[in-house]
Protein backbone atom coordinates (compact mmCIF):
# COMPACT_ATOMS: atom_id res chain seq x y z
CA UNK A 1 0.00 0.00 0.00
CA UNK A 2 1.48 3.50 -1.02
CA UNK A 3 2.10 5.51 1.86
CA UNK A 4 0.70 8.25 0.10
CA UNK A 5 -2.69 6.52 -0.74
CA UNK A 6 -2.48 6.83 3.20
CA UNK A 7 -3.89 9.43 6.03
CA UNK A 8 -2.38 8.32 9.13
CA UNK A 9 -4.61 9.74 12.05
CA UNK A 10 -2.11 9.26 14.75
CA UNK A 11 -2.43 12.48 15.93
CA UNK A 12 -6.18 12.34 15.80
CA UNK A 13 -6.56 9.31 17.70
CA UNK A 14 -5.65 10.80 21.08
CA UNK A 15 -8.98 12.70 20.45
CA UNK A 16 -10.75 10.17 19.14
CA UNK A 17 -10.61 8.22 21.93
CA UNK A 18 -10.96 10.85 24.58
CA UNK A 19 -14.56 11.64 23.36
CA UNK A 20 -15.66 8.47 22.99
CA UNK A 21 -19.70 8.58 23.41
CA UNK A 22 -19.81 5.67 25.28
CA UNK A 23 -17.15 6.75 28.27
CA UNK A 24 -15.17 4.96 30.31
CA UNK A 25 -16.07 3.44 32.79
CA UNK A 26 -19.64 3.15 30.79
CA UNK A 27 -21.78 2.48 33.92
CA UNK A 28 -21.68 6.21 34.00
CA UNK A 29 -24.32 6.96 31.24
CA UNK A 30 -25.92 3.38 30.72
CA UNK A 31 -27.94 1.49 32.67
CA UNK A 32 -26.60 -1.59 34.21
CA UNK A 33 -30.40 -3.40 34.36
CA UNK A 34 -31.98 -2.38 31.23
CA UNK A 35 -31.27 -1.11 27.61
CA UNK A 36 -28.81 1.73 26.73
CA UNK A 37 -28.32 5.14 28.18
CA UNK A 38 -29.45 5.82 32.24
CA UNK A 39 -31.33 9.10 31.40
CA UNK A 40 -33.11 7.69 28.59
CA UNK A 41 -36.32 5.87 28.74
CA UNK A 42 -40.30 5.69 28.82
CA UNK A 43 -42.32 6.40 31.92
CA UNK A 44 -45.91 7.36 32.63
CA UNK A 45 -46.12 10.91 33.92
CA UNK A 46 -48.48 12.39 37.02
CA UNK A 47 -51.54 12.67 33.84
CA UNK A 48 -50.97 9.18 32.92
CA UNK A 49 -49.56 10.49 29.62
CA UNK A 50 -46.44 8.43 28.16
CA UNK A 51 -43.47 9.94 27.69
CA UNK A 52 -39.46 9.54 26.76
CA UNK A 53 -36.80 10.87 28.67
CA UNK A 54 -33.72 12.67 28.08
CA UNK A 55 -32.43 14.56 25.25
CA UNK A 56 -30.62 12.22 22.86
CA UNK A 57 -33.68 11.10 20.58
CA UNK A 58 -35.92 13.01 18.56
CA UNK A 59 -39.02 11.93 20.23
CA UNK A 60 -38.04 13.60 23.43
CA UNK A 61 -40.51 15.85 25.23
CA UNK A 62 -43.65 14.21 22.78
CA UNK A 63 -46.84 12.80 24.38
CA UNK A 64 -47.46 9.49 23.16
CA UNK A 65 -51.27 9.08 24.29
CA UNK A 66 -52.11 5.60 22.88
CA UNK A 67 -49.31 3.93 24.85
CA UNK A 68 -51.31 3.25 28.02
CA UNK A 69 -54.24 1.12 26.13
CA UNK A 70 -51.93 -0.77 24.04
CA UNK A 71 -33.91 -3.00 41.96
CA UNK A 72 -30.99 -3.62 44.16
CA UNK A 73 -27.94 -4.48 42.44
CA UNK A 74 -27.49 -8.23 43.94
CA UNK A 75 -24.42 -9.18 45.17
CA UNK A 76 -21.85 -11.15 43.14
CA UNK A 77 -20.40 -14.59 44.17
CA UNK A 78 -17.05 -14.99 45.67
CA UNK A 79 -14.25 -13.68 43.62
CA UNK A 80 -11.87 -16.53 42.41
CA UNK A 81 -8.78 -14.54 41.78
CA UNK A 82 -5.38 -16.35 40.19
CA UNK A 83 -3.19 -14.36 42.31
CA UNK A 84 0.08 -15.91 39.66
CA UNK A 85 -1.86 -14.16 37.11
CA UNK A 86 -2.68 -11.12 38.50
CA UNK A 87 1.01 -10.48 39.78
CA UNK A 88 2.10 -10.61 36.31
CA UNK A 89 -0.83 -8.87 34.88
CA UNK A 90 0.24 -5.73 37.29
CA UNK A 91 3.91 -6.05 35.89
CA UNK A 92 2.48 -5.05 32.30
CA UNK A 93 0.50 -1.36 33.43
CA UNK A 94 -2.53 -3.04 31.65
CA UNK A 95 -5.62 -1.45 33.94
CA UNK A 96 -7.81 -4.30 35.80
CA UNK A 97 -10.14 -4.08 38.00
CA UNK A 98 -12.35 -6.63 40.28
CA UNK A 99 -14.95 -4.52 41.71
CA UNK A 100 -18.05 -5.66 42.15
CA UNK A 101 -19.67 -3.12 40.05
CA UNK A 102 -17.01 -4.09 36.70
CA UNK A 103 -17.76 -7.57 37.42
CA UNK A 104 -21.79 -7.70 37.49
CA UNK A 105 -21.69 -5.06 34.27
CA UNK A 106 -20.09 -7.70 32.21
CA UNK A 107 -21.26 -10.72 33.14
CA UNK A 108 -24.66 -10.46 30.91
CA UNK A 109 -25.82 -9.27 27.94
CA UNK A 110 -29.53 -8.49 27.04
CA UNK A 111 -31.54 -11.72 26.98
CA UNK A 112 -35.05 -10.94 28.94
CA UNK A 113 -33.65 -13.66 31.66
CA UNK A 114 -30.38 -11.41 32.28
CA UNK A 115 -32.55 -8.28 32.46
CA UNK A 116 -35.25 -9.87 34.65
CA UNK A 117 -33.00 -11.26 36.97
CA UNK A 118 -31.17 -7.82 37.79
CA UNK A 119 -34.01 -5.73 38.16
CA UNK A 120 -35.36 -8.84 40.39
CA UNK A 121 -31.99 -8.79 43.11
CA UNK A 122 -31.70 -12.07 41.91
CA UNK A 123 -27.90 -13.29 41.94
CA UNK A 124 -25.70 -14.86 38.87
CA UNK A 125 -24.55 -18.30 39.20
CA UNK A 126 -21.21 -16.75 38.47
CA UNK A 127 -19.46 -13.73 36.85
CA UNK A 128 -16.13 -12.53 35.99
CA UNK A 129 -13.39 -12.42 38.30
CA UNK A 130 -11.88 -9.69 37.46
CA UNK A 131 -12.09 -7.15 34.36
CA UNK A 132 -9.12 -6.26 32.13
CA UNK A 133 -8.85 -3.23 29.85
CA UNK A 134 -6.36 -3.58 27.09
CA UNK A 135 -5.66 -0.32 25.35
CA UNK A 136 -3.98 -1.83 22.19
CA UNK A 137 -3.24 -5.29 19.67
CA UNK A 138 0.17 -6.04 22.13
CA UNK A 139 -1.93 -6.04 25.20
CA UNK A 140 -4.00 -8.14 24.20
CA UNK A 141 -1.14 -10.45 22.99
CA UNK A 142 0.06 -10.19 26.72
CA UNK A 143 -3.45 -10.91 28.45
CA UNK A 144 -3.69 -14.00 26.16
CA UNK A 145 -0.35 -15.16 26.74
CA UNK A 146 -0.23 -14.75 30.23
CA UNK A 147 -3.63 -16.49 30.68
CA UNK A 148 -2.87 -19.23 28.88
CA UNK A 149 0.95 -19.29 31.35
CA UNK A 150 -1.97 -19.40 34.39
CA UNK A 151 -4.63 -21.50 32.80
CA UNK A 152 -6.66 -18.75 33.53
CA UNK A 153 -10.35 -18.28 31.07
CA UNK A 154 -10.84 -15.13 28.86
CA UNK A 155 -14.31 -14.06 28.23
CA UNK A 156 -14.04 -11.40 25.03
CA UNK A 157 -16.89 -8.32 26.17
CA UNK A 158 -17.33 -5.50 22.96
CA UNK A 159 -20.65 -3.64 23.94
CA UNK A 160 -22.20 -5.96 25.87
CA UNK A 161 -25.52 -6.15 23.98
CA UNK A 162 -25.93 -9.71 22.92
CA UNK A 163 -29.36 -11.16 23.13
CA UNK A 164 -27.70 -14.83 22.95
CA UNK A 165 -26.55 -15.75 26.71
CA UNK A 166 -23.11 -15.23 25.29
CA UNK A 167 -21.52 -13.11 27.75
CA UNK A 168 -23.17 -15.30 30.68
CA UNK A 169 -20.03 -16.85 32.68
CA UNK A 170 -20.36 -20.63 32.90
CA UNK A 171 -21.40 -21.42 36.19
CA UNK A 172 -19.41 -25.10 35.64
CA UNK A 173 -16.26 -22.95 35.30
CA UNK A 174 -13.66 -23.24 38.12
CA UNK A 175 -10.75 -21.60 37.18
CA UNK A 176 -10.49 -17.50 37.42
CA UNK A 177 -12.57 -15.54 34.39
CA UNK A 178 -11.34 -12.77 33.12
CA UNK A 179 -13.89 -10.54 31.14
CA UNK A 180 -11.39 -8.88 28.33
CA UNK A 181 -12.92 -5.64 27.67
CA UNK A 182 -12.06 -4.09 24.66
CA UNK A 183 -13.59 -0.57 25.01
CA UNK A 184 -10.15 1.08 24.98
CA UNK A 185 -9.42 -0.01 21.73
CA UNK A 186 -11.27 2.67 20.04
CA UNK A 187 -9.06 4.51 17.21
CA UNK A 188 -9.27 4.42 13.53
CA UNK A 189 -5.42 4.02 12.61
CA UNK A 190 -5.38 5.28 9.41
CA UNK A 191 -7.85 6.12 6.41
CA UNK A 192 -6.97 4.59 2.73
CA UNK A 193 -8.73 6.93 0.57
CA UNK A 194 -7.20 5.38 -2.85
CA UNK A 195 -8.58 2.10 -1.56
CA UNK A 196 -11.46 3.03 0.27
CA UNK A 197 -11.03 1.10 3.83
CA UNK A 198 -10.14 2.17 7.22
CA UNK A 199 -8.10 0.60 9.65
CA UNK A 200 -10.14 0.18 12.83
CA UNK A 201 -9.75 -1.07 16.54
CA UNK A 202 -12.53 -3.66 17.11
CA UNK A 203 -13.34 -1.74 20.37
CA UNK A 204 -14.70 0.92 18.59
CA UNK A 205 -18.37 1.23 19.04
CA UNK A 206 -20.75 1.91 16.41
CA UNK A 207 -21.85 5.07 16.52
CA UNK A 208 -18.32 6.48 17.73
CA UNK A 209 -16.93 5.38 13.96
CA UNK A 210 -19.85 6.11 11.77
CA UNK A 211 -19.68 9.79 13.61
CA UNK A 212 -15.75 9.58 13.20
CA UNK A 213 -15.48 8.55 9.49
CA UNK A 214 -18.45 10.78 8.66
CA UNK A 215 -15.48 13.88 10.27
CA UNK A 216 -13.42 12.81 7.47
CA UNK A 217 -16.45 12.90 4.99
CA UNK A 218 -17.05 9.05 5.28
CA UNK A 219 -19.44 5.92 6.56
CA UNK A 220 -19.14 2.09 6.53
CA UNK A 221 -23.06 2.24 6.33
CA UNK A 222 -23.20 -0.70 8.70
CA UNK A 223 -26.29 0.42 11.28
CA UNK A 224 -27.60 -2.83 13.39
CA UNK A 225 -30.27 -1.67 15.48
CA UNK A 226 -27.68 -2.14 18.17
CA UNK A 227 -25.18 0.52 16.71
CA UNK A 228 -25.47 3.26 19.68
CA UNK A 229 -23.62 0.63 22.01
CA UNK A 230 -22.17 -2.72 20.04
CA UNK A 231 -19.12 -2.95 18.70
CA UNK A 232 -17.23 -3.23 15.72
CA UNK A 233 -15.64 -7.02 17.44
CA UNK A 234 -18.69 -7.84 18.29
CA UNK A 235 -20.17 -7.50 14.77
CA UNK A 236 -17.51 -9.60 13.56
CA UNK A 237 -17.58 -11.79 16.01
CA UNK A 238 -21.46 -12.40 15.33
CA UNK A 239 -21.74 -12.07 11.36
CA UNK A 240 -23.73 -9.53 12.30
CA UNK A 241 -26.12 -7.56 9.96
CA UNK A 242 -27.34 -3.76 8.96
CA UNK A 243 -30.45 -2.21 8.19
CA UNK A 244 -28.92 -0.42 5.28
CA UNK A 245 -27.04 -3.98 4.14
CA UNK A 246 -28.71 -3.56 0.68
CA UNK A 247 -26.50 -0.89 0.05
CA UNK A 248 -23.68 -1.49 2.22
CA UNK A 249 -23.95 -5.10 2.93
CA UNK A 250 -23.45 -7.27 6.05
CA UNK A 251 -20.11 -7.14 8.29
CA UNK A 252 -18.93 -10.46 6.02
CA UNK A 253 -19.34 -8.29 2.58
CA UNK A 254 -17.40 -5.09 4.03
CA UNK A 255 -14.49 -6.78 6.01
CA UNK A 256 -11.09 -6.88 4.01
CA UNK A 257 -8.69 -7.44 6.98
CA UNK A 258 -8.77 -9.03 10.70
CA UNK A 259 -6.49 -9.19 13.15
CA UNK A 260 -7.20 -11.86 15.87
CA UNK A 261 -5.32 -13.15 19.02
CA UNK A 262 -5.51 -17.00 19.75
CA UNK A 263 -3.64 -19.18 21.94
CA UNK A 264 -1.51 -20.37 19.21
CA UNK A 265 -0.48 -16.56 18.19
CA UNK A 266 -1.77 -14.37 15.98
CA UNK A 267 -4.45 -14.93 12.94
CA UNK A 268 -4.41 -12.63 10.01
CA UNK A 269 -3.67 -12.80 6.28
CA UNK A 270 -0.74 -11.44 4.56
CA UNK A 271 -2.12 -8.91 2.12
CA UNK A 272 -5.68 -7.01 1.68
CA UNK A 273 -6.53 -7.73 -1.60
CA UNK A 274 -10.17 -7.61 -2.09
CA UNK A 275 -10.60 -11.34 -2.99
CA UNK A 276 -8.26 -14.45 -1.97
CA UNK A 277 -8.68 -18.06 -4.07
CA UNK A 278 -6.19 -19.64 -0.79
CA UNK A 279 -8.26 -22.50 0.07
CA UNK A 280 -11.21 -22.14 2.58
CA UNK A 281 -11.26 -18.62 3.62
CA UNK A 282 -10.07 -17.93 7.00
CA UNK A 283 -12.11 -15.15 7.88
CA UNK A 284 -15.11 -17.09 7.93
CA UNK A 285 -13.65 -19.06 10.78
CA UNK A 286 -13.90 -15.79 12.52
CA UNK A 287 -16.79 -13.99 11.38
CA UNK A 288 -19.62 -16.01 14.01
CA UNK A 289 -16.80 -17.33 16.12
CA UNK A 290 -18.43 -15.89 18.93
CA UNK A 291 -15.25 -15.44 21.33
CA UNK A 292 -14.72 -19.38 21.61
CA UNK A 293 -11.53 -18.97 19.57
CA UNK A 294 -9.79 -15.29 20.33
CA UNK A 295 -10.16 -11.46 20.59
CA UNK A 296 -10.96 -9.53 17.55
CA UNK A 297 -8.09 -6.56 17.97
CA UNK A 298 -8.32 -4.99 14.61
CA UNK A 299 -10.21 -5.18 11.35
CA UNK A 300 -9.53 -3.48 7.98
CA UNK A 301 -13.27 -2.83 6.50
CA UNK A 302 -14.80 -0.91 3.40
CA UNK A 303 -15.89 2.60 3.75
CA UNK A 304 -17.84 5.05 1.48
CA UNK A 305 -18.13 8.33 0.82
CA UNK A 306 -21.37 10.11 3.01
CA UNK A 307 -23.73 10.46 1.00
CA UNK A 308 -25.02 13.32 -0.93
CA UNK A 309 -28.88 12.72 -0.35
CA UNK A 310 -31.15 10.82 1.88
CA UNK A 311 -34.53 10.41 1.66
CA UNK A 312 -37.23 8.48 3.76
CA UNK A 313 -40.50 6.85 2.40
CA UNK A 314 -43.56 4.81 3.33
CA UNK A 315 -45.92 2.59 1.35
CA UNK A 316 -48.86 1.16 2.91
CA UNK A 317 -50.60 -2.16 1.79
CA UNK A 318 -54.06 -3.76 1.84
CA UNK A 319 -52.48 -7.03 3.54
CA UNK A 320 -49.11 -8.65 4.68
CA UNK A 321 -49.53 -11.02 1.84
CA UNK A 322 -49.46 -7.99 -1.24
CA UNK A 323 -46.61 -6.32 1.18
CA UNK A 324 -44.73 -9.39 1.08
CA UNK A 325 -45.23 -9.58 -2.61
CA UNK A 326 -43.91 -6.73 -3.53
CA UNK A 327 -40.78 -6.88 -1.29
CA UNK A 328 -40.32 -10.31 -3.01
CA UNK A 329 -40.53 -8.32 -6.76
CA UNK A 330 -38.03 -5.51 -5.13
CA UNK A 331 -35.60 -8.31 -4.66
CA UNK A 332 -36.23 -10.20 -7.77
CA UNK A 333 -35.37 -6.64 -9.80
CA UNK A 334 -32.45 -5.76 -7.85
CA UNK A 335 -33.85 -2.18 -6.48
CA UNK A 336 -33.93 -2.62 -3.19
CA UNK A 337 -33.43 1.03 -1.40
CA UNK A 338 -30.93 1.36 1.11
CA UNK A 339 -33.73 -0.44 3.83
CA UNK A 340 -36.90 -1.39 3.19
CA UNK A 341 -39.10 -3.13 5.86
CA UNK A 342 -42.42 -4.43 6.50
CA UNK A 343 -44.46 -4.51 9.47
CA UNK A 344 -47.57 -6.60 10.01
CA UNK A 345 -50.52 -5.35 10.99
CA UNK A 346 -50.00 -6.25 14.71
CA UNK A 347 -46.82 -4.38 14.73
CA UNK A 348 -48.68 -1.51 12.63
CA UNK A 349 -51.04 -0.65 15.46
CA UNK A 350 -49.00 -0.85 18.24
CA UNK A 351 -46.39 1.25 16.50
CA UNK A 352 -49.34 3.95 16.12
CA UNK A 353 -49.32 3.82 19.87
CA UNK A 354 -45.87 5.77 19.96
CA UNK A 355 -47.48 8.23 17.46
CA UNK A 356 -46.70 11.39 18.90
CA UNK A 357 -49.99 13.69 20.17
CA UNK A 358 -50.30 16.08 17.09
CA UNK A 359 -49.40 19.83 17.72
CA UNK A 360 -52.10 21.40 15.81
CA UNK A 361 -55.93 21.16 14.76
CA UNK A 362 -54.28 21.43 10.93
CA UNK A 363 -52.33 18.48 11.76
CA UNK A 364 -54.84 16.40 13.23
CA UNK A 365 -57.53 17.45 10.22
CA UNK A 366 -54.89 15.80 7.58
CA UNK A 367 -54.12 13.17 9.52
CA UNK A 368 -57.76 12.56 9.59
CA UNK A 369 -58.19 12.93 6.23
CA UNK A 370 -55.34 10.33 5.26
CA UNK A 371 -56.91 7.70 7.55
CA UNK A 372 -60.63 8.41 5.77
CA UNK A 373 -58.78 7.98 2.25
CA UNK A 374 -56.95 5.05 3.11
CA UNK A 375 -59.70 3.14 4.98
CA UNK A 376 -62.81 4.66 3.57
CA UNK A 377 -62.14 5.79 0.11
CA UNK A 378 -59.63 3.13 -0.79
CA UNK A 379 -61.30 0.24 1.20
CA UNK A 380 -58.47 -1.16 3.16
CA UNK A 381 -59.06 -2.93 6.70
CA UNK A 382 -57.60 -1.09 9.22
CA UNK A 383 -57.14 -4.95 10.96
CA UNK A 384 -55.26 -6.08 7.77
CA UNK A 385 -53.43 -3.20 6.53
CA UNK A 386 -49.93 -3.39 6.63
CA UNK A 387 -47.10 -0.76 5.67
CA UNK A 388 -43.33 -0.82 4.86
CA UNK A 389 -40.66 1.68 5.84
CA UNK A 390 -37.99 2.86 2.94
CA UNK A 391 -35.01 4.71 3.11
CA UNK A 392 -33.38 5.67 -0.29
CA UNK A 393 -29.49 7.08 0.09
CA UNK A 394 -26.90 7.87 -2.60
CA UNK A 395 -26.98 11.17 -5.56
CA UNK A 396 -30.04 13.06 -5.66
CA UNK A 397 -30.97 12.07 -9.31
CA UNK A 398 -30.60 8.59 -8.64
CA UNK A 399 -32.55 8.55 -5.43
CA UNK A 400 -35.51 9.69 -7.35
CA UNK A 401 -35.69 7.70 -10.13
CA UNK A 402 -34.76 4.95 -7.58
CA UNK A 403 -37.54 5.89 -5.57
CA UNK A 404 -40.20 6.17 -8.78
CA UNK A 405 -39.57 2.98 -9.49
CA UNK A 406 -40.15 1.09 -5.85
CA UNK A 407 -43.36 3.12 -5.56
CA UNK A 408 -44.39 1.71 -9.31
CA UNK A 409 -43.44 -1.41 -8.18
CA UNK A 410 -45.75 -1.51 -5.16
CA UNK A 411 -48.65 0.11 -6.76
CA UNK A 412 -48.83 -2.91 -8.85
CA UNK A 413 -49.42 -4.94 -5.74
CA UNK A 414 -52.29 -2.03 -4.09
CA UNK A 415 -49.61 -0.38 -2.22
CA UNK A 416 -50.02 3.54 -1.51
CA UNK A 417 -47.52 5.75 -0.80
CA UNK A 418 -47.38 7.14 3.14
CA UNK A 419 -45.33 9.57 3.46
CA UNK A 420 -41.46 10.38 4.61
CA UNK A 421 -42.24 11.37 8.02
CA UNK A 422 -43.66 8.20 8.97
CA UNK A 423 -40.91 6.28 7.04
CA UNK A 424 -38.19 8.70 9.04
CA UNK A 425 -40.30 7.73 12.42
CA UNK A 426 -40.56 3.80 11.74
CA UNK A 427 -36.84 4.30 10.84
CA UNK A 428 -35.73 6.21 14.38
CA UNK A 429 -38.00 4.35 16.37
CA UNK A 430 -35.89 1.20 15.97
CA UNK A 431 -33.09 2.77 17.99
CA UNK A 432 -35.55 3.05 20.95
CA UNK A 433 -38.02 0.21 20.82
CA UNK A 434 -35.94 -1.39 22.94
CA UNK A 435 -36.41 0.86 25.68
CA UNK A 436 -40.03 -0.53 26.22
CA UNK A 437 -39.06 -3.81 27.43
CA UNK A 438 -38.05 -1.88 30.49
CA UNK A 439 -41.37 0.14 30.67
CA UNK A 440 -42.99 -3.07 30.45
CA UNK A 441 -41.04 -4.93 33.10
CA UNK A 442 -42.44 -1.79 35.42
CA UNK A 443 -46.16 -3.45 34.17
CA UNK A 444 -45.73 -6.72 34.68
CA UNK A 445 -44.98 -7.22 31.08
CA UNK A 446 -41.97 -9.29 30.26
CA UNK A 447 -41.16 -8.84 26.27
CA UNK A 448 -38.45 -9.63 23.57
CA UNK A 449 -37.95 -10.36 20.20
CA UNK A 450 -35.79 -13.06 17.95
CA UNK A 451 -35.02 -13.59 14.04
CA UNK A 452 -34.57 -16.11 11.45
CA UNK A 453 -33.63 -16.18 8.01
CA UNK A 454 -36.15 -17.86 5.01
CA UNK A 455 -36.82 -18.92 1.52
CA UNK A 456 -39.02 -16.51 -0.24
CA UNK A 457 -41.87 -19.38 -0.65
CA UNK A 458 -41.85 -20.06 3.15
CA UNK A 459 -42.01 -16.39 4.25
CA UNK A 460 -46.00 -16.56 4.49
CA UNK A 461 -46.39 -19.74 6.02
CA UNK A 462 -43.51 -19.68 8.36
CA UNK A 463 -45.14 -15.68 9.78
CA UNK A 464 -48.46 -17.01 10.25
CA UNK A 465 -47.35 -20.67 11.97
CA UNK A 466 -44.74 -18.89 14.20
CA UNK A 467 -47.90 -16.69 15.61
CA UNK A 468 -49.73 -19.22 15.92
CA UNK A 469 -47.73 -21.71 18.09
CA UNK A 470 -46.72 -18.34 20.31
CA UNK A 471 -50.58 -17.62 20.89
CA UNK A 472 -51.27 -21.35 21.12
CA UNK A 473 -48.18 -22.08 23.70
CA UNK A 474 -49.14 -18.93 25.74
CA UNK A 475 -52.56 -20.28 26.31
CA UNK A 476 -51.73 -23.64 26.83
CA UNK A 477 -49.22 -22.22 29.71
CA UNK A 478 -51.52 -20.10 31.60
CA UNK A 479 -50.87 -16.82 30.17
CA UNK A 480 -54.16 -15.13 30.96
CA UNK A 481 -53.88 -11.99 28.64
CA UNK A 482 -53.95 -12.18 24.65
CA UNK A 483 -50.35 -11.59 24.00
CA UNK A 484 -49.05 -9.42 21.37
CA UNK A 485 -47.53 -11.35 18.73
CA UNK A 486 -45.79 -9.95 15.87
CA UNK A 487 -43.69 -9.81 13.09
CA UNK A 488 -41.55 -7.90 10.10
CA UNK A 489 -39.62 -8.45 7.17
CA UNK A 490 -36.06 -6.60 7.96
CA UNK A 491 -33.84 -7.21 5.13
CA UNK A 492 -34.39 -9.18 1.58
CA UNK A 493 -32.33 -10.91 -0.72
CA UNK A 494 -32.48 -12.24 -3.85
CA UNK A 495 -33.46 -15.68 -2.14
CA UNK A 496 -34.95 -15.17 1.05
CA UNK A 497 -35.52 -12.64 3.71
CA UNK A 498 -34.92 -11.95 7.50
CA UNK A 499 -38.22 -12.25 9.56
CA UNK A 500 -38.23 -10.20 13.17
CA UNK A 501 -40.53 -11.99 15.45
CA UNK A 502 -41.61 -9.22 18.61
CA UNK A 503 -44.01 -11.19 21.43
CA UNK A 504 -45.08 -9.86 24.62
CA UNK A 505 -47.46 -10.94 27.34
CA UNK A 506 -48.78 -9.57 30.55
CA UNK A 507 -47.35 -12.16 33.44
CA UNK A 508 -50.10 -11.43 36.40
CA UNK A 509 -50.80 -15.32 37.78
CA UNK A 510 -47.53 -16.85 36.46
CA UNK A 511 -45.39 -18.09 39.11
CA UNK A 512 -42.30 -18.33 36.99
CA UNK A 513 -42.98 -15.78 34.12
CA UNK A 514 -39.59 -15.88 32.58
CA UNK A 515 -39.67 -19.39 32.87
CA UNK A 516 -43.07 -19.58 30.71
CA UNK A 517 -41.51 -16.57 28.16
CA UNK A 518 -38.35 -19.54 27.50
CA UNK A 519 -40.77 -22.20 27.14
CA UNK A 520 -43.09 -20.36 24.64
CA UNK A 521 -39.72 -18.92 22.80
CA UNK A 522 -38.00 -22.22 22.89
CA UNK A 523 -41.15 -23.74 21.03
CA UNK A 524 -41.31 -20.96 18.52
CA UNK A 525 -37.84 -21.32 17.60
CA UNK A 526 -38.42 -25.19 16.86
CA UNK A 527 -41.53 -24.07 14.72
CA UNK A 528 -38.58 -21.48 12.69
CA UNK A 529 -36.60 -24.92 11.75
CA UNK A 530 -39.70 -26.61 11.00
CA UNK A 531 -41.25 -24.34 8.94
CA UNK A 532 -37.52 -23.89 6.74
CA UNK A 533 -36.40 -21.06 8.82
CA UNK A 534 -32.83 -20.50 10.02
CA UNK A 535 -31.27 -20.84 14.10
CA UNK A 536 -30.48 -16.86 13.51
CA UNK A 537 -29.51 -14.22 10.91
CA UNK A 538 -27.57 -12.08 12.72
CA UNK A 539 -28.40 -12.54 16.10
CA UNK A 540 -26.34 -15.43 16.85
CA UNK A 541 -26.57 -19.17 18.49
CA UNK A 542 -24.44 -18.57 21.91
CA UNK A 543 -25.73 -20.36 24.55
CA UNK A 544 -28.65 -19.89 23.94
CA UNK A 545 -29.99 -21.66 21.05
CA UNK A 546 -26.71 -24.13 20.76
CA UNK A 547 -28.94 -27.02 21.31
CA UNK A 548 -30.18 -27.05 17.76
CA UNK A 549 -26.81 -26.41 16.25
CA UNK A 550 -26.32 -30.07 15.06
CA UNK A 551 -29.59 -30.12 13.56
CA UNK A 552 -28.79 -26.74 11.87
CA UNK A 553 -25.02 -27.56 10.28
CA UNK A 554 -24.82 -30.97 10.97
CA UNK A 555 -23.25 -32.95 13.34
CA UNK A 556 -19.97 -33.44 10.83
CA UNK A 557 -20.40 -29.90 10.79
CA UNK A 558 -19.91 -29.14 14.31
CA UNK A 559 -17.20 -31.59 14.41
CA UNK A 560 -15.70 -29.51 11.80
CA UNK A 561 -16.02 -26.43 13.80
CA UNK A 562 -14.76 -28.40 17.33
CA UNK A 563 -11.94 -29.51 15.30
CA UNK A 564 -10.61 -25.56 14.93
CA UNK A 565 -11.30 -25.06 18.57
CA UNK A 566 -9.37 -27.69 19.40
CA UNK A 567 -6.34 -26.87 17.47
CA UNK A 568 -6.80 -23.00 17.95
CA UNK A 569 -7.27 -22.84 21.65
CA UNK A 570 -6.93 -26.64 23.01
CA UNK A 571 -6.79 -25.84 26.44
CA UNK A 572 -10.00 -23.75 25.98
CA UNK A 573 -8.13 -20.22 27.40
CA UNK A 574 -11.84 -18.96 25.36
CA UNK A 575 -14.13 -20.75 27.70
CA UNK A 576 -17.66 -18.96 26.85
CA UNK A 577 -18.78 -22.06 26.15
CA UNK A 578 -20.62 -20.67 23.09
CA UNK A 579 -21.58 -22.52 19.75
CA UNK A 580 -20.38 -26.32 20.55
Amino acid sequence: MGRSSVRVLAAATITMKLTSTVCFPRQEIMKWNGWGYSDSKFLFNKKGQAEFTGKRYSILGMVLPSLQDCPLMAPPPMSFLNEAFVEDLKATGIPFSHEAEDRVFRAHGHCLHEIFALREGKKFERVPDMVVWPNCHSDVVKIVELACKHNVCLIPYGGGTSVTSALECPPEETRCIVSLDTSQMNRILWIDEKNLVAHVEAGIIGQDLERLLNESGYCTGHEPDSMEFSSLGGWVATRASGMKKNVYGNIEDLVIHIKVVTPRGVIEKSCQGPRMSTGPDIHHFILGSEGTLGVVTEVTMKIRPIPEYQKYGSVVFPNFEAGVACLREVAKQRCAPASIRLMDNEQFQFGHALKPQVSSIFTNFVEGLKKFYITKFKGFDPHQLVVATLLFEGDRERVLQHEKQVYDIAATFGGLAAGEDNGQRGYILTFVIAYLRDLGMDYYVVAESFETSVPWDRVLDLCRNVKERINRECKERGVQFQPLTSCRVTQTYDAGACVYFYFAFNYRGLADPVHTYERVEHAAREEILANGGSLSHHHGVGKLRKEWMKESISSLGVGMLQSVKDYVDPDNIFGNRNLL
